[in-house]
């Protein structure tokens, strides 16, 4: 067994790919839209689907928000540069809300950025 994808339904999926493509480096690998029950999905990822897990991002036409749950907590990344990796963000308007900095009572070098539609995302930086 392996995970596959994790789904985020987002507002405007154009706004969406391009953050998740042009910030975040992923790539859009391909991309559906059912008429029938008027809904598209975006799968985005740093690899192919055969090797790595992605995201799906499915838009449902005419819903542009949806309320944020409380019992999801974020996406993790891990990024080369993560100073770089905010600064760039940053730079194209993202919202980068948790400073690079130590975790909390550990090592490991982290930040938290949102996606258009609020999500959270942790950066991680390699060691």
């Amino acid at each position: 067994m392996r995970l596959l994808h994790t789904m985020l339904r987002v507002g405007d999926l154009q706004k969406s790919i391009d953050f998740y493509t042009h910030l975040m480096g992923m790539k859009l690998l391909r991309q559906s839209e059912n008429n029938e029950y008027q809904y598209t999905l975006a799968f985005i990822g740093y690899g192919d689907e055969s090797d790595t897990t992605v995201l799906e991002l499915t838009y449902n036409w005419g819903k542009s928000s949806y309320q944020m749950g409380e019992a999801f907590g974020h996406i993790a990344i891990a990024v080369d540069d993560i100073y770089a990796t905010c600064d760039f963000i940053e730079q194209q308007g993202g919202d980068v809300y948790r400073k690079p900095g130590p975790v909390k009572g550990g090592q490991s070098v982290i930040a938290f950025v949102r996606d258009p539609d609020g999500y959270a995302i942790e950066l991680i930086q390699r060691k």
